[in-house]
């Protein structure tokens, strides 16, 4: 059986990996088609012409860029994944399973479910493989690992809603400007930053239970347990982190003269990046687009579209090439 399963799973790993590598070209394809010139290239050409393209393309699109905006784009991911393996360690804190885990281990598999999580969608499901793997070999049990994947989701989800309550509070008209994309966002100002206020009573509420100290309650066959206040405090602060890291680095890259500020930059990539979820296309792929060339319209839209295929390669598509070496030498490591 342990022989099946070992098979299974190198089997598992050869599909992630050929997909990923897949997904990887496509997703540059599809970036770079945005203009009109590239993409009559792409349709004329076959698969080393399209690659050939493909390179040319991003390197112009990254040396508009400054060094000093490239630099702190790339500060900006690393503070954002540092933040996310913060996901990882608070989740096994509150399970009372950190004993014998190392940082550099939470460090790495978060990486690399992160990774794998953002760029092929379902990131519940891509990235509790990848946990399920590596934290089961620490000696966390399938249903300990289920709850660090609910944990870490359920912090993702605490920091968005309190940044998306402040950013409906204190800027409404963000909501306005997708009023072309989808005409039942036309509301009135009022009742935008009644919704903002909800969203942070609910955040404040959360605080409130953990410092009130609430008992657990049941779920079926399932005791859920109410995070202790230090717990809701590094949530505090993790969740934030992450997302305000990840919209900086579209923030540094937009171009200085007609930026519209990182707040209105921080809304757009929050609605955006929220409906890509939603949508469960992989990285939010034409999503994210549509509702930052709504929003941030005082940026030429080329620039916008150079912006967020930087993000992109930042954020998702570097850490999933980065991802699949390591994936190579763990698994190596467990049949040494």
């Amino acid at each position: 059986m342990k022989f099946v399963v070992r098979v299974a799973w190198k089997l598992i790993v050869v599909l992630i990996v050929i997909g990923s590598i897949r997904l990887l070209y496509a997703k540059l394809q599809a970036e770079v088609s945005y203009d009109p010139v590239t993409k009559s290239l792409l349709d004329g050409g076959g698969l080393w012409s399209d690659i050939k393209v493909i390179a040319a393309a991003i390197t112009s699109y990254v040396l508009d860029v400054p060094l000093k905006s490239h630099l702190c784009a790339g500060l900006s991911a690393m503070a954002a994944y540092v933040a996310l393996a913060w996901y990882d360690r608070i989740a096994l804190l509150h399970l009372d399973r950190l004993k014998g885990i190392s940082w550099p281990y939470v460090a790495m598999c978060s990486f690399v479910t992160y990774a794998f999580g953002h760029n092929l969608g379902a990131s519940v499901l891509s990235g509790g493989i990848v946990r399920l793997r590596a934290y089961c070999a620490k000696g966390l049990k399938a249903t300990e690992v289920a709850a660090l994947v609910a944990m870490c989701s359920f912090t993702f989800l605490f920091g968005n809603l309190l940044l998306l309550g402040a950013v409906l509070l204190l800027e409404p008209e963000i909501v306005l400007s997708l009023a072309n994309l989808i005409p039942r966002m036309a509301l009135p100002i009022w009742l935008i930053q009644t919704a903002g206020i909800f969203l942070l009573t609910l955040c404040t509420l959360y605080v409130l239970g953990s410092w009130r100290t609430f008992k657990p309650f049941r779920v079926g066959t399932i005791d859920i347990i109410y995070p202790r206040l230090g717990i809701v405090g590094r949530q505090l602060l993790a969740a934030p982190l992450e997302i305000m890291a990840a919209a900086g680095i579209i923030y540094f890259v937009l171009p200085e003269a007609s930026n519209p500020g990182y707040f209105v930059v921080l809304g757009a990539f929050i609605l955006s990046f929220s409906a890509g979820l939603v949508s469960q296309v992989p990285g939010g792929l034409g999503v994210m687009e549509a509702v930052f060339l709504a929003i941030i319209d005082t940026v030429p839209p080329t620039s916008v579209i150079a912006a967020l295929l930087i993000w992109r390669l930042l954020y998702l598509l570097l850490p999933l090439a980065l991802s699949l070496p390591v994936i190579f030498v763990f698994e190596h490591s467990k049949t040494a």
